[in-house]
């Protein structure tokens, strides 16, 4: 019975591929609905009891000894029983495939599982925190270093991946922004179309059919990144219209891009914790925007319903978040053990575990795991495809594309090669590998990950310039005769590049801080140095926006180079020496003090809004002791050549509210001295609506390489749909009025402006 189940299993997997061939929405999901593939489906829901069905709703954790991979006792009996659906933190071949052949060998049904892995951003090639690489404004670089992390890792029997994260960050104290693209919504929403493609293998509408291919996840719906004080798991106070117009959209592109799960935040939002929110969770996910995948908790998710108060016991919290809308429990354990008396005792419809069954194992199906549930493991294909040339080099341009220049007096960098002149190399972080490839780094080895120092030391081998080090302090500790030594290094060089900022440990999942400055130890080095008089560049790496406003007023060139993987030491020596001319541009505002969080560019007005020019004016909404304005906005980022916009125009002052739309064009021209890349954004500002409107908001942007001199038209088209919001009723539509438009250089940048109204 059960090779015959197999068989009509891997039938079904290859008509449900052909079937899906070249959907117009680019969505390998779309054929979910279609009668003839629900008749299958059903057809093995039917040989299924409900334990089983149960089962492919639980995830379980593996546990790894040292010497090789161990099934813990808390799930070995499931899987023998073929009640698992997925196990995750499994990490090789040959581990996978002793699960896997439990699951289809010795098991009723051989149903096989589907192994995940937290591959946020590289799996062996480690690249750029995906916060660095969303600075790079570069959606195929994104795209493409999300798909050799599913290269890398389906090589190693991996088919789920629980990424992208697509939260809004506005909150540097949160350590979690570093897995996401930052603060603004349009943004985050490209940023989050081009992983999903990547990791899914989803460019020009392609079926999840390589055998490189991750199931990609969608998370944290919703609202994570709106915990109050930037404190993880904490809850979110949101109005509706906050949530809808600038929460919600990177998680409803997602689903448009055809996202194969999303998963669930642990927050509350307005009283309902998320794993229980059906509101969420069935009326908005997939009612409005129509997702046919299938939905997990996050880590222990179901069980914490219980001490957030919203839930009596587990089986409550089970039943709370089946009902919801959850699909898979993660790790918790509350459906397998509680949901079978659920259902016999009536308060879950069996048709509610049926339809949780049914998404999962359409997810296998296309995954190609009833045809061949080993497709995925090959040991001879995990080593060719794990951190290959071509991999390193992309890793190494990930690097360039995402360090920002954010201060250079004097024009200090680039240090060209035939600069005669010694440099000494100090800081925790300049012959530092461990910390390089950050939070989330999958099976990244630390000790394969190239040290600053290493770097810069290949990098002007046989030149000009001659390179002395000193460390100078660690991370958070020093000692006089530390600071010392490296003082006695700047006084026998000409120029000082500082490697600070903080551990990799200091971002991430629980890793929140109140005082985002560096350490006390770094900044006495810090200080010790700017004494001696000598000009320093500073390198910064970190997995959030710092507090630099000291450092602003003291260093002589910033390089926020965040927490860039695996080639951070020979990305970063490309730009410090010129062979790369930074083109990046922030994501997320740095604050100018901690006292400034929340921060971001597109605020409200208020009714008394601060002259920028004139701050101190009382009974403004403004600060006794600081500017309202971040030290480093949104969009913002220098380079060693300059750029002008002019000659902005519009092809018509105004538009109908529907299926219209504005042409915008304007001139840039590389007004320096050396090639590089622009990114040119274009903003938007809606002066009156019903409720009231951010100051700016993004609407596009292109990143365009110029040679010293050269001069290219961009075009924009604005179309009316892109100016829609959800407005005093909650229904989403662009409203009439008077518009202001920008093409900048950064979101302060209002020099080119134009203006358009809606009729």
């Amino acid at each position: 019975m059960k090779k015959s189940i197999i068989s009509l299993m891997g039938t079904l997997a290859m008509m449900l591929l052909a079937s899906c061939g070249s959907p117009s929405t680019g969505s390998w999901v779309s054929y979910s609905g279609d009668r003839q593939v629900e008749r299958r489906v059903d057809s093995v829901l039917q040989l299924m009891t409900l334990e089983e069905k149960i089962g492919q709703m639980t995830q379980f954790s593996a546990n790894w000894s040292i010497t090789g991979p161990v099934m813990s006792d808390d799930f070995k009996p499931y899987l023998e029983k073929g009640l698992i659906g997925s196990i995750f933190n499994a990490t090789s071949v040959e581990g996978i495939r002793r699960m896997q052949q439990i699951a289809v060998d010795s098991t009723r049904l051989g149903i096989p599982i589907l192994f995940g892995q937290d591959v946020i951003h590289g799996y062996k090639t480690i690249f750029p925190i995906p916060l660095a690489e969303a600075c790079s404004w570069d959606l195929e670089m994104m795209r493409r270093t999300a798909e050799i992390a599913a290269i890398e890792a389906a090589s190693d029997g991996i088919n789920w991946t629980f990424a992208p994260m697509v939260d809004i960050g506005r909150d540097a104290r949160w350590g979690r922004v570093m897995e996401g693209a930052g603060e603004d919504p349009y943004l985050g929403s490209r940023v989050a179309e081009a992983r999903v493609a990547g990791f899914q293998g989803g460019v020009d509408g392609k079926a999840l059919v390589e055998v490189h291919t991750l199931l990609a996840t969608g998370k944290h719906l919703a609202a994570y990144g709106a915990a109050e004080a930037g404190r993880d798991y904490h809850t979110a106070e949101l109005s509706e219209h906050t949530l809808r117009n600038v929460y919600l959209p990177p998680y409803e592109a997602a689903a448009k891009a055809g996202v194969g799960t999303f998963m669930a935040s642990f927050n509350e939002i307005n009283g309902v914790p998320a794993t229980g929110d059906r509101w969420l969770m069935t009326d908005i996910l997939r009612g409005e925007w129509g997702f046919r995948g299938f939905v997990v908790s996050d880590y222990t998710g179901v069980n914490e319903l219980v001490p957030h108060g919203f839930a009596e016991d587990e089986q409550h919290a089970a039943e709370l978040a089946v009902h919801a809308g959850i699909d898979m429990d993660m790790t918790g354990a509350t459906f397998i053990k509680n949901l079978t008396q659920s259902v016999e005792e009536g308060k879950v419809p069996e048709q509610t575990i049926d339809n949780a069954a049914r998404r999962i194992l359409e997810m296998k199906f296309l995954l190609g795991l009833f045809d061949d549930p080993y497709r995925y493991l090959n040991e001879e294909r995990a080593r060719k495809n794990s951190m290959t040339p071509e991999f390193m080099e992309t890793a190494r341009k990930a690097v360039a594309a995402s360090v920002v220049l954010l201060k250079n007096e004097d024009n200090l960098l680039p240090i060209p090669k035939e600069t005669e002149a010694t440099l000494a190399l100090v800081g925790p972080l300049m012959n530092d590998s461990i910390n390089l490839n950050g939070e989330w780094a999958g099976l990244g080895d630390r000790n394969k990950s190239v040290p600053i120092l290493k770097g810069l030391t290949e990098k002007y081998k046989d030149s000009a310039v001659k390179l002395i080090y000193a460390e100078g302090s660690s991370i958070d500790e020093t000692t006089p005769a530390r600071i010392a030594e490296a003082v006695s290094a700047a006084r026998r060089a000409d120029i000082v590049v500082a490697a600070v900022g903080e551990s990799y440990h200091w971002s991430g999942e629980a890793a929140v801080r109140t005082d985002i400055r560096l350490p006390e130890a770094q900044r006495q080095l810090l200080g010790a140095l700017k004494e001696t008089g000598k000009p320093i560049v500073l390198v910064n790496l970190s997995g959030r926006p710092l507090d630099l406003s000291r450092e602003e007023e003291e260093m002589d060139a910033i390089l926020q180079a965040w927490f860039p993987g695996t080639q951070g030491g020979h990305g970063i020596a490309d730009v410090i020496a010129g062979d790369y001319n930074p083109s990046a541009r922030l994501v997320m505002s740095f604050p100018r003090n901690v006292g400034q969080l929340p921060i971001y560019y597109n605020r409200k007005n208020t009714g008394r809004p601060v002259d920028l020019n004139d701050e101190r004016v009382d009974y403004k909404s403004n600060y006794l002791d600081s500017s309202i304005t971040p030290l480093y906005p949104f969009g913002y980022g220098l380079s060693y050549t300059t750029y002008v916009i002019s000659d902005l125009a519009l092809d018509k002052s105004s538009m109908k509210a529907v299926d219209d739309r504005i042409t915008v064009t304007a001139t840039v021209q590389n007004s320096g001295e050396r090639e590089g890349e622009m990114v040119v954004q274009l903003y938007v500002r809606d002066l009156v609506g019903s409720v009231t409107r951010p100051v700016k908001e993004l609407k596009g942007f292109q990143k365009i390489a110029l040679k010293a001199g050269e001069s290219r038209q961009v075009t924009f088209e604005l179309r009316a749909e892109d100016l829609a919001f959800y407005g005093i009723d909650m229904k989403k539509k662009t409203e009439p009025g008077n518009f202001t438009l920008w093409v900048a250089q950064s979101s302060d940048d209002n020099g080119n402006e134009a203006t358009f109204s809606i009729e």
